[in-house]
């Protein structure tokens, strides 16, 4: 249980503290910027890696679990209550942001700029090389300090580069929350589909490196 509420957390605080810099950033007319956007998303993994890794991995991914899933180093039946727990995780962060800027029409939920296509090719591409990351920084099966530094320096270049076209959401989670909450539902099948394609395609790729 103290690994799920872990999950919970790590998800709370992955959601507000990221989509959080958007609503934010929105409100206050660009304050914060696109680069401090991605450093706030860099940051909050690496910092919530550093706090709950050596707990529950500090997955805070429904497509990172499921990526685990299918290798060693995780408990399948863990699945599912880890799942629950970052998406409950995610959605109770998505309604504080809505008690507390109740007029942001979408409190910072991932949305295509150009087409869908697009952007669904790119969030496979993203997360694929982030779960190749997390895979490899990990291979005693103990998340460290490295991991931390190499996961949470991933999100942030890839948010900082593909954030403007695609939102650079590369977990479910993330975009679920804002989106239930908010309303806004258009084009979240993409960021729920392609994060796991990528996660799962980067997890047959590190046995193939591997073995």
């Amino acid at each position: 249980m103290k690994r799920y509420v872990a999950e919970a957390l790590g998800t709370y605080a992955l959601i507000f503290c990221g989509p959080g810099a958007v609503v934010i950033n929105d409100l206050t007319n660009g304050s914060m910027g696109h680069v401090g956007i991605a450093i706030t998303f860099g940051l909050i993994v690496m910092a919530m890696i550093f706090s709950f890794g050596s707990l529950s991995g500090a997955h805070i991914n429904p497509a990172v679990t499921i990526g685990f899933a299918l290798t060693d180093r995780f408990k399948k039946s863990d699945l599912m209550p880890y799942i629950i727990a970052q998406l409950a995780g995610a959605i109770l962060a998505a309604a504080t942001l809505k008690f507390l800027f109740p007029s942001h029409p979408n409190l910072g939920a991932t949305l295509p700029q150009g087409s869908e296509m697009q952007s669904f090719v790119l969030e496979i591409i993203l997360t694929f090389f982030l779960m190749l990351v997390i895979l490899f920084v990990s291979q005693n099966k103990e998340t460290s300090p490295y991991t931390a530094i190499a996961v949470g320096g991933t999100v942030l270049l890839e948010a900082m580069f593909a954030g403007p076209i695609c939102g650079a959401s590369m977990n479910p989670a993330r975009s679920i929350g804002p989106a239930l909450v908010s309303g806004e539902l258009t084009s979240l099948w993409l960021y729920i589909a392609a994060p796991i394609i990528g996660a799962v395609l980067a997890t047959f790729t590190w046995k193939l490196l591997r073995e």
